[in-house]
């Protein structure tokens, strides 16, 4: 799937390419061959109207008479031609030749226009004097000039297209880098997911065949639903985790926001903490700054701090002290959850808030599922917040930041 994201995506950007550097050669093409032609018609009305008393455009008064890329042919009214100025091309002393051109000439409609056999652009004035001038212009060079015009933006073309081709190949691998990322994280969440779901569900069928074994007596079959039920209440957790993390993904808190004490729900979420920080040898601190107020969901941001709560009291090393922290910093009210323990590795911190992802592969069986971060970096996400993790001195610290009100 993704080679075909960036296949598609290399196709799209390089026909977009193509079509823009056809559009610029040919406007390039396009106006330098009308600027000739116009250029061209210039000098041959020039020379078919000259000035009364000046000189013949093929002659200048210091060098004599030179030989321009233009010729002009009289026709008398007795139907005798002559030609004026000289051609580098053909012989106007060629009586038949001149004839031809002239024929020409005078067979089309327009007053000007082309003779492909001849190379040369004519232009036809009207008869004056009962005599009709034509002036010829060889194109030649004009053409030369547009062959090596062409073979110029066609080398340009194809050098754009190959540069522009390694450029999209490189940018969509840069731009299907966070789906690729996206599609590796979904997939590892679904087989963490499966993993997790796999040892209740074996559990429960186990617990459920022994059930149906009449050989059993009542306590021991009590004992068996009692199995059952324990770990069908783990699996409803588990999907209730993973239900609230598609929430957050679906794109921010489903309740509507509004302004929250944040003060006072941290203390409220402090209560049901202190008992068990207790039986774990721990003791709990805080100090939180009253009348701090942010804006959000005060269900899913007490989720969230009851998220570091219950991972403090996890994985904290008892005895010890586990500091909770709440004050304004820079129009931001700033919650740490600080817990002594052994030191976090810093390519560790960089994965705490991954789904499924545990520290500490010993501690599976410390009754958590590796959600309980990234549940509280979503929530945190989707009030416009950040969480962050530090580890120093043998005390982890997590942080969450919100906007102040």
């Amino acid at each position: 799937m993704l080679k075909r994201l960036r296949l598609k995506f290399v196709c799209i950007s390089m026909a977009l390419v193509t079509l823009l550097l056809d559009v610029l050669l040919g406007l390039v093409l396009h106006q330098t061959r009308a600027g000739l032609e116009r250029e061209s018609l210039r000098m041959m009305e020039a020379a078919l109207h000259p000035p009364e008393g000046g000189m013949h455009p093929g002659a200048r008064p210091d060098k004599g008479p030179v030989r321009l890329p233009f010729f002009t042919l009289v026709l008398e009214k007795d139907g005798a031609v002559r030609a004026e100025g000289e051609s580098a091309v053909y012989d106007l002393t060629d009586g038949t030749l001149v004839q031809e051109l002239a024929g020409a000439a005078l067979a089309s409609d327009r007053p000007s226009g082309m003779l492909p056999d001849y190379a040369l652009r004519y232009l036809r004035g009207e008869p004056a004097g009962g005599a009709q001038r034509i002036v010829f212009a060889d194109v030649s060079s004009e053409r030369a000039t547009m062959a090596q015009l062409w073979k110029t933006c066609l080398l340009l073309g194809a050098l754009g297209f190959a540069a522009f081709l390694g450029a999209s190949i490189l940018l969509a691998r840069w731009a299907v880098r966070p789906v690729e990322r996206a599609w590796q994280q979904q997939r590892q969440f679904v087989a963490d997911a499966s993993h997790e779901l796999k040892t209740p569900l074996t559990v429960v069928i186990t617990n459920a065949e022994l059930l149906q074994d009449a050989r059993y007596d009542a306590a021991t079959r009590a004992r068996f639903a009692g199995s059952i039920l324990e770990m069908s209440r783990r699996m409803r957790r588990l999907v209730e985790a993973m239900l609230t993390l598609a929430r957050a993904d679906c794109g921010g808190p489903s309740a509507e926001l509004a302004p929250v004490a944040f003060s006072e729900l941290t203390v409220q979420a402090l209560l049901p903490f202190e008992a068990l920080f207790f039986e774990r040898g721990l003791t709990l601190e805080s100090a939180v700054e009253p009348d701090l107020c942010v804006r959000g969901s005060a269900a899913r941001l007490r989720q969230a701090v009851e998220a570091l709560l219950d991972n403090a009291q996890k994985y904290a090393a008892a005895p010890g002290t586990v500091t909770v922290t709440l004050t304004r910093r820079r129009g931001r009210c700033v919650l740490s959850v600080a817990s002594p323990g052994a030191p976090i590795p810093p390519e560790t911190l960089a994965h705490l808030f991954e789904r499924f992802y545990r520290a500490d592969p010993a501690r599976t069986g410390a009754g958590g599922f590796g959600l309980g971060l990234s549940i509280a970096e979503a929530v945190v996400r989707a009030h416009g917040g950040r969480m962050r993790a530090e580890s120093a001195g043998g005390v982890n610290t997590f942080f969450i930041e919100l906007d102040a009100l």
